[in-house]
């Protein structure tokens, strides 16, 4: 069968071979053999690259772990990803979150989500990176499931405070004036409030520049409300790199 599909994940299997995970539209995470892969003049060359995105022909088997990949077609190589270290970071980030945390089952939105984020990742100047990678992983976050409580308290939905709430990551989301005091949490003024309300949303522009201090804020709070959320405390090496990049 062929489908798009992104490699998130590649390696030597044996003397000759490799095994790959795809991201795919039309049948979800697969893991696939890639057989003569390693060889020096295999039809997949360095086609197999982590990120490329392409029409991957998969014999599927039913009820089998390991498929067979006949072919990868590569449409997009994303080369840019690889020559900035805080690019390349987010997008590994990016792959990780669908590689440990997607549905098994084919969800054709999911990787048009997954896609888009990593054309949003190679696109963007340097100078808004930090901005963009953020919001492209709080948008992935959302696709998987996972949005946090913004507009309301996320115990009891009642109204937020208009200036600073406080942000529960265990509760999921801002919580309200009677729910606070008891929980602890992070307490965002008004302004970085509105701020994480347009990474979420994806509105970056309106956002503006962050500082570095307020952007590697932004990282530590996303990167606890992964683990907690959607990782379960199970460890992300990508999201660790992410996290610490500068």
């Amino acid at each position: 069968m062929s489908t798009p599909a992104v490699v998130l994940h590649a390696f030597k299997y044996g003397e000759t071979s490799k095994i790959v995970r795809l991201a795919t539209a039309e049948l979800g995470l697969q893991s696939a053999i890639a057989k003569g892969a390693s060889q020096p003049k295999s039809k997949f060359g360095a086609r197999l690259q982590v990120l490329s995105e392409g029409v991957a022909q998969i014999y599927v088997k039913q009820n089998r772990d390991l498929q067979t990949l006949a072919e990868f077609e590569v449409t997009q190589q994303r080369s840019e990803l690889a020559r900035d270290v805080q690019r390349f970071a987010a997008a590994a980030a990016l792959a990780e979150l669908m590689l440990r945390c997607a549905p098994a089952e084919p969800a054709p939105e999911l990787y048009a989500s997954l896609v888009f984020q990593l054309d949003r990742l190679t696109a963007t100047p340097s100078g808004f990176l930090a901005e963009v990678s953020l919001s492209a992983l709080w948008q992935m976050v959302c696709a998987l499931g996972f949005e946090p409580a913004l507009g309301s308290c996320a115990r009891d939905g009642r109204g937020l405070p208009e200036d600073a709430a406080v942000f529960s990551v265990s509760d999921g989301g801002f919580l309200c004036g009677v729910c606070a005091p008891a929980a602890g949490g992070a307490t965002l003024n008004r302004a970085h409030r509105t701020a994480l309300e347009q990474l979420v949303s994806g509105d970056v522009e309106a956002l503006g520049r962050m500082t570095r201090g307020e952007a590697a804020s932004h990282r530590r709070l996303l990167a606890r409300f992964i683990r907690r959320h959607l990782a379960e405390d199970r460890e992300l090496k990508a999201l660790a790199f992410w996290e610490s990049a500068p």
